[in-house]
């Protein structure tokens, strides 16, 4: 517990420069309120759940959390995932699983898995990240077509019965609004990138609607102020069926907010974040937002990069954050209760368009069609089942394609005997007639599974000599996949006939060796050597008929 908890560093640094993060948590605050707004209704929770999460939880996160500048909320990633929960389970549901995965992620903390994160290829990230962008844009076009939504899971299928329904009755004014928000913001990003054109653009929209008096659905009621804790929605029943949930939304949770800190480490070359402690205070956030009625939260990245940008020196300003959101809940919600719903799916889709950094994208296609399979695997997955479905199919491409990769780099080469004889002992006559005899063959790699086969067909067909000396002194892995195969190719040679010594086996590579008993018989004929000259040695006195110097018995 003590490593998790803040300590007196944090403490410290907290506050040293007051005015700068009091501006940036002010300029974060004014970027997140209209996606707190736009996640909670997205996720079908609601705009109030939204508001709550992201003042409980963006203020548990920055006390508890393990980076000084992130900024924690109602994520686009984590909306994609609590979509078909509060579908399925209702709103109760949802909140048992948030607060179940603040549990889990606690757990994760405690076992110090943080570190495990950083294994994540970056193939797998831009894809997860593409295929998110897609996932919110597609969940966005009923709101922005002024439709109802339509019944179903998959967003594409979704957003196409939403295209049929607007075509039959065509609602201009939603569409003309989400349009305008997500072209000024995009645009304005352009133009001017330090000012908050989420916000501008929606208090554009709602004044746009509410003079012109246009047909479009708003926000409606919002509750002046967060609701008094409670666990009343908690159906302990029903934590087996809903643990699966929890479990993804955790997974996400800690994905995506280890993602994001390391974002801001990039950015501001400041510190580095504590990957365990970022995960407990993510796990207090998620305990203790649904008992306000908040969903579960994540760190944002977007909102973490306006943060650093913005000139954030420590977490006082996501805490400022969070205060300047409670302060809007608990003064401003009649006038947050007149935003347009199209103006907040404008607001998403051009988050989710400025998700998309296409630069990255050629990037990772210039390195190689594996890389670009693994993105585009990944993307796709996201889009059809969900976002750890999504992570698990690209883990599991990356792992066959870097064993693939690991494996082609071992080779068998046949290598010349005389760097390994005393030039003084051998005249060229008898170097001459060693090199006719013996041949020599060095293992350079990892002699896994996935190039075993390739290496006994490469060396049993190479060897035609009376003796092979197998040299393995830099053989840098070995598996028992490859053990077995230079069993056989060991067997298949003595069977031929051929004298087999090896020589410069590495203390590590006997257990799989011995476990199998692949050098059993050359043991015991003292053929196992611990260097190439003595295996020369042995083969030389083998050619002349003479009594050969035994090799090591053991490894």
């Amino acid at each position: 517990m003590r490593a998790v908890l803040p300590n007196r560093r944090i403490l410290a640094t907290t506050g040293r420069s007051p005015r700068k993060d009091l501006v940036a948590g002010l300029t974060v605050a004014i970027v997140a309120l209209p996606l707190a707004l736009g996640f909670g209704i997205s996720s079908g929770a609601g705009a109030e759940a939204g508001l709550a999460t992201a003042v409980v939880a963006g203020a548990l996160a920055a006390v508890f959390g393990g980076s000084d500048l992130q900024v924690s909320g109602p994520t686009g990633a984590m909306t994609v995932v609590l979509v078909p929960i509060v579908a399925r389970y209702g709103s109760g549901g949802v909140l048992t699983v948030g607060l179940l995965a603040g549990v889990l992620l606690v757990a994760l903390a405690l076992l110090r898995a943080g570190r495990w994160m950083a294994y994540v290829p970056v193939p797998v990230v831009e894809g997860f990240t593409l295929g998110i962008a897609g996932v919110i844009g597609l969940q966005q076009v009923p709101g922005a077509l002024g439709v109802k939504k339509p019944e179903g899971d998959n967003p594409a299928v979704v957003a196409a019965r939403a295209v049929v329904e607007f075509g039959s009755a065509p609602h201009w004014a939603a569409l003309g609004l989400a349009l305008g928000v997500a072209a000024l913001m995009l645009v304005g990003a352009r133009l001017r990138p330090a000012l908050p054109f989420s916000l501008i653009a929606v208090v554009a929209a709602t004044l746009v609607a509410r003079f012109a008096d246009l047909p479009v659905a708003t926000i409606g009621h919002l509750p002046a102020g967060l609701p008094a804790p409670s666990l009343a929605f908690l159906d302990v029943s029903a934590v087996p069926s809903l643990l699966p949930s929890a479990c993804a939304v955790a997974a996400l949770a800690a994905l995506e907010s280890l993602m994001s800190a390391t974002a801001a480490d990039a950015m501001s070359l400041s510190g580095r974040h504590d990957s365990d402690r970022e995960l407990f205070g993510q796990g207090l956030a998620n305990l203790a937002a649904p008992l306000f009625g908040g969903v579960a939260a994540t760190g944002a990245i977007a909102r973490t990069a306006v943060n650093v940008r913005s000139g954030a020196v420590s977490r006082l300003a996501a805490l400022v954050h969070a205060g300047v959101l409670a302060v809007i809940v608990f003064a401003a919600a009649p006038l947050v209760a007149g935003i347009p719903l199209a103006a907040l799916a404008g607001v998403l889709i051009a988050t989710a368009a400025r998700m998309v950094e296409v630069g990255s994208l050629r990037a990772i296609g210039r390195t190689g069609r594996g890389e670009a399979a693994v993105l585009l695997l990944t993307a796709a997955a996201t889009l059809a089942f969900d976002l750890v479905t999504a992570v698990v199919v690209g883990l599991l491409v990356s792992g066959v394609l870097a064993l693939a990769a690991v494996a082609g780099a071992a080779r068998i080469e046949q290598v010349p005997l005389h760097a390994d004889l005393p030039p003084a002992d051998h005249h060229a006559e008898e170097q001459a007639l060693l090199a006719e005899h013996i041949v020599a063959y060095r293992i350079d790699g990892p002699l896994l599974f996935a190039a075993a086969h390739r290496f006994l067909l490469e060396l049993t067909e190479a060897a035609e000599a009376e003796v092979a000396i197998l040299r393995m002194s830099r053989v840098s892995a070995i598996d028992a996949s490859g053990a077995t195969v230079l069993g056989d190719a060991v067997a298949e040679l003595r069977r031929r006939g051929t004298l087999v010594l090896v020589s410069g086996i590495r203390d590590e590579h006997h257990r799989p060796l011995d476990a199998l008993g692949v050098l059993d018989a050359l043991r015991a004929d003292g053929h196992v050597f611990a260097g190439t000259p003595e295996a020369v040695e042995h083969a030389r006195a083998h050619l002349h008929g003479r009594p050969a110097c035994a090799g090591v018995a053991a490894g």
